[in-house]
């Protein structure tokens, strides 16, 4: 039976972790391998790891590092961050890791996604839309941390997905990015009906209740936060934390109200 899935998500800045702010402003918390190490010991359900510097700078990703994450890491594994050919996300997927996720690539490079596709099959296939809305107040997805337009809606970019044969889509509010102010609500429920894939909301979580409230509106989602997980108490205390089995079961239960 599939239930909802709650997920930290690390971002990689210059090899260490960070926490921005609307996508901005990125703030050094930490070793990821150490928080790595304290997600498993909280038997996490997923881990995404992002580097957040690699398709940004126009540079390939680190297998290295990806390897080191993927030895240490005991739940499932996606890494995104620079991944532009499928050669690239077949050799990440050796190393270890379940999924790719592509932001960029898959809107410069439409056939990456298909490609990709076949060659890990759809499962490890993850496409994120980083949404903001523009001047005129619509949802718009962009690139490349948030500085480059796509031009189109989260609703047509998620279609386009799973048209191309991604298996999943993670769709992550820019507005509410490290904002701890809860999610985008109006944003998640939009792209949940548009599409049949598995769908990840990241993006504003700052307590356990947010997480329901997504669940609430949302059903079997997958319900991912960065902030969360990293800080702890109104100082914003650098504390690696996750959900215990009782709290875990509560956001879950969150799905059939």
């Amino acid at each position: 039976m599939l239930r909802p899935r709650i997920i930290p998500c690390l971002l990689i800045h210059k090899g260490g972790l960070v926490k921005t702010v609307r996508f901005a402003e990125p703030k050094y918390v930490g070793d990821p391998v150490n928080a790595i190490k304290i997600f498993n010991e909280k038997e996490a359900d997923e881990l995404i790891v992002v580097d957040i510097d690699a398709s940004a700078q126009g540079r390939e990703p680190n297998e290295r590092l990806i390897s080191q994450f993927a030895v240490e890491c005991r739940m499932p594994l996606c890494y995104g961050g620079g991944i532009r050919t499928a050669e690239q996300a077949k050799r990440i997927i050796g190393l270890g890791v379940e999924k790719i996720s592509l932001s960029a690539a898959a809107f410069e490079l439409p056939g990456l996604v298909s490609e990709a596709a076949r060659e890990i099959g759809s499962q490890s296939v993850v496409v994120v839309l980083d949404v903001r809305k523009n001047r005129s107040g619509a949802y718009e997805v962009f690139t490349h941390n948030g500085t480059k337009s796509t031009g189109l809606d989260p609703v047509t970019a998620a279609r386009q997905a799973e048209e191309r044969g991604a298996g999943e889509i993670v769709v992550n509010s820019i507005d509410q990015d490290g904002m701890m102010k809860g999610y985008d609500l109006d944003l998640a429920r939009t792209v949940r009906q548009a599409t049949r894939l598995p769908v990840t909301v990241l993006g504003g979580a700052g307590k356990l209740d947010d997480l329901a409230a997504l669940v609430r509106t949302c059903g079997v989602v997958g319900a991912a936060a960065g902030s969360l997980f990293v800080f702890k108490g109104a100082y914003k205390a650098v504390l690696i934390n996750y959900p215990n089995a009782a709290q875990k079961d509560t956001i879950i239960a969150a799905a059939t109200r």
